[in-house]
């Protein structure tokens, strides 16, 4: 095995086998790669359908394949086998024993039908790890149902959630489910390769679409749910995405602060003196009159003038960029954010950086068949994979601890999954200024901040100190904190741990083994580099928001912050492996924009091949005809709505649905049996089945539908998200007893290991400085007296001071 001082790529040497199609599959073997393990993708013989897809609808030669399918598959090696055959499946076993990592979309049961038992794998291979990627997870009641990311979005509430009163719900556009999904399981991965290194016993690792739809894309509404009566109401953020004299701007008033800031840049300090605004539902609730007042400022200027003005007064604000704009940005190209892929346009390169190690160099896509002969070749002198254990804990993170600065929700979640797996987590906030999730989304229950649901969601399996870091004894108390610490990890703006005086290279002089991992929103260098950001200006900058929303409105927001949060941890373990190849530790930036900008890198590399623009359509789906969310008549039963998520992505299933719909003459039209006929009457498609949800419910609808094989669901009010009951089957919720909300449901990773059991949370979110004297007194070996006179001095607290 080549170790990753040798290569500087902290994956050098592992084997990964890759049997997924589509999306998400591919991207987490492409991160994979990236960190420089060897990856074939091994396809059956008609190929990925990714080879044959683009969004823009452009048709392509026969030998050439799809500009995402060479994005998502640069630097691998490619073959073909073929299931149906005994010899097929006997390479394939082969090739598995011969492995560190599985990663596999077949579903329940497809490895076995496939002649690959996971437990006959792992006699074979006890090391080898599985990550199975499915719509539900491989249990479960719901396991077997037809699903869609469109029609997962629907019955976990995200899509309802989104668009405007009186219109049509709205999901989330571009796939950003799937590319979430691909981070998570390649997060996985990594810690599954990482648990079987200590124990010699891989794990089989379950990723659900499903759950990770809920983690990433609800706002953990669901646990915010069991709080509030009430169904959640549509709505859209004021600001948000507005208007300027030469294009759209984005900006984040997630604070009461940033609101009255936002007030100061538009002139209108009577809105910051109405306490009503402060709260962004009754914002909402104002959004007209709100909007004229910025509209009226806003248009009158342009997009760089806005943002350089909100970025003087700290207020998070970003370009609302397309695919041109991305690639047209100065702040990207002065980061050199974009490289050469072989195949003649420019991708995004790696999200992170760890040291001054160069990234891997991007190799071609394979072509079908390309590597075949060549690794039955090799097969022959490969034997099974027998890694000796190195000993310790199956929780591949414990032992390890993690001092934790991060605020909000992308840094604490890539905190979280580090607790969930067993490191010890520190946070650290000041009574001064708090974690600021803690008084976003706040339920209005008291003491306030500690009832905000996205706090409640990250932040299980920590412990809170605070440390007033604006005073000498507080930097003090950190770096002795810091003194046996693995990590230090933060999500400021560039500048914030230089204000502390704590560069680098006096973290790194003080603790030479500390890795610390730097998570700004748009990087340490760069002309933007000290602006503030927040999820929102990532998803505007970066062209994620360019695909969400109704074509004739702007933009909607989405959620980049666990997106952000899983390619950190991913780059965190990176980090970790490279010091203990070297003993040193790495200094490691992961902004939110570069994984942000992988995520939306179809709309970037099609533009470059084909050309063409991509941009909102609603609910249409290049892929899928019809797709669409369907009024039905309305439900009394609380949770229930009327609307219904619908996607036809065959045509087989067209068929299917034709007899559900009774077979209607308008229905038979022999130009409706393919996708690009269909494609072609969307409209009149649309008008009937919107006629025909209208006559019944949405639940009605969806029985019939899911019954025919069609991917369906009635649309589900996220704060009547539980209970369900494939998320129980599969305990995605965890119930722990929190000393100020009492019993609350915690959301686990989107992911179960086979070695772990179902509930990995060791304790609820802590309480603001509820481990002070456990860890300054235990830890650190500081008297009561010394903790008194600190807590006098308001260095330390229990409570915000303002």
């Amino acid at each position: 095995m080549t170790s990753s001082d040798e290569s500087g790529w902290p994956l050098a040497g592992v084997r990964v086998l890759e049997l997924a199609s589509g999306i998400a599959g591919s991207y987490a073997a492409k991160l994979l790669c990236d960190a420089g393990a060897e990856v074939l993708k091994l396809e059956d013989p008609g190929g990925d359908p990714l080879r044959r897809f683009t969004a823009t609808g452009q048709p392509l030669e026969s030998s050439e394949d799809a500009a995402l399918f060479r994005y998502l598959n640069a630097s691998k090696r490619g073959g073909i086998v073929d299931f149906e055959d005994e010899e097929g499946r006997d390479f394939a076993r082969r090739l598995a024993s011969a492995s560190d990592l599985v990663i596999e979309s077949f579903g329940p049961g497809g490895l076995s039908h496939r002649g690959l038992d996971p437990e006959t794998l792992h006699a074979e291979n006890p090391s080898l790890s599985l990550v199975s990627i499915s719509p539900w997870g491989l249990s479960g009641p719901w396991a077997e149902r037809p699903a869609t990311e469109f029609t997962l979005q629907a019955n976990c509430g995200s899509s309802l959630r989104r668009g405007l009163p009186g219109r049509t719900p709205v999901a989330a556009g571009g796939e950003l489910a799937l590319f979430a999904t691909g981070s998570y399981a390649a997060a996985g991965a990594f810690a599954a390769w990482l648990s079987a290194r200590r124990t010699g016993s891989g794990q089989h690792v379950d990723v659900s679409i499903f759950e990770t739809v809920i983690t990433v894309l609800t706002t953990f509404f669901g646990l915010r749910g069991t709080w509030i009566d009430g169904p959640m109401a549509q709505a859209a953020e004021a600001p948000s995405i507005e208007p300027a004299s030469d294009g759209w701007v984005g900006v984040c008033t997630y604070t009461g602060q940033q609101w009255q800031d936002f007030c100061t840049l538009i002139e209108r300090p009577d809105l910051a003196e109405d306490e009503r605004f402060l709260h962004s539902s009754e914002r909402f609730k104002a959004r007209e009159l709100l909007q004229e007042a910025i509209h009226s400022w806003s248009k009158k200027r342009t997009v760089d003038e806005i943002v350089e003005l909100a970025s003087l007064l700290r207020v998070p604000s970003a370009p609302v960029l397309d695919a041109r704009g991305v690639l047209a940005c100065d702040h990207f190209e002065k980061r050199g954010v974009f490289v050469e892929n072989p195949h003649g346009f420019l991708q995004p390169r790696a999200p992170y950086r760890i040291g001054d190690h160069a990234s891997r160099p991007i190799g071609r896509a394979p072509s079908l068949r390309e590597h075949t002969e060549t690794i039955r070749a090799e097969l022959e002198s490969r034997e099974p994979l027998r890694r000796k254990p190195e000993g310790g804990s199956a929780l591949p993170f414990e032992g390890l601890r993690i001092i934790d600065l991060t605020a909000f929700w992308a840094g604490p979640a890539m905190t979280g999954f580090f607790a969930d797996l067993g490191a010890d987590v520190i946070k650290i906030e000041s009574i001064q200024r708090p974690d600021g999730m803690r008084f976003v989304g706040a339920s209005g229950n008291q003491p306030l901040w500690e009832w905000s649901e996205v706090f409640h969601g990250v932040n299980s399996s920590k412990r809170s100190v605070t440390l007033n870091l604006d005073s000498a004894e507080g930097i003090d108390l950190l770096l002795r904190l810091l003194e046996d610490a693995d990590v230090l990890a933060e999500n400021g703006s560039a500048r914030v741990l230089e204000n502390f005086g704590l560069g680098f290279e006096r973290l790194h002089a003080h603790n030479p083994r500390l890795v610390v991992l730097r998570m700004p929103a748009w990087g340490l260098d760069g002309p933007w580099r000290d602006r503030p950001g927040f999820a929102a200006n990532i998803e505007q900058a970066s062209g994620v928001a360019w695909m969400t929303g109704y074509a004739d409105e702007p933009m909607m927001p989405l959620a980049c912050d666990p997106i952000g949060g899983t390619h950190a941890a991913f780059a965190l373990m990176g980090a970790l492996e490279m010091r203990r190849q070297t003993g040193e530790g790495e200094l490691v930036e992961s902004s939110l924009i570069e994984p942000a900008l992988n995520a939306a890198a179809q709309q970037i590399v099609e533009l470059q091949a084909y050309g063409t623009l991509l941009a909102r359509d609603e609910n249409r789906s290049p892929v899928a005809a019809p797709q669409g969310i369907y009024a039905c008549q309305a439900s009394q039963v609380p949770g229930d709505s009327e609307w219904l998520a619908l996607s036809i992505v065959s045509d087989s299933q067209w068929q299917s649905l034709c007899r559900v719909l009774g077979e209607p003459p308008w229905a038979l039209e022999p130009a409706l049996t393919t996708n690009a006929g269909r494609r072609a009457v969307l409209d009149q498609i649309d008008h009937e089945i919107a006629a025909w949800c209208a006559d019944r419910g949405a639940v009605e609808a969806e029985a019939l539908l899911l019954a025919a094989g069609i991917p369906a669901a009635a649309g589900r009010n996220a704060h009547y998200l539980l209970p369900n009951e494939q998320l129980e089957h599969r305990g995605f919720f965890q119930t722990l007893d929190h000393p100020v909300t009492g019993h609350t449901p915690y959301p686990n990773l989107p992911m179960r290991f086979s070695g772990f059991g179902a509930g990995l949370k060791t304790s609820p979110p802590p309480t603001i400085g509820q481990h002070n004297d456990e860890v300054l007194g235990g830890q650190l070996g500081l008297s009561a007296e010394e903790i008194g006179r600190l807590s006098e001095k308001k260095i330390i607290g229990d409570r915000p001071d303002f």
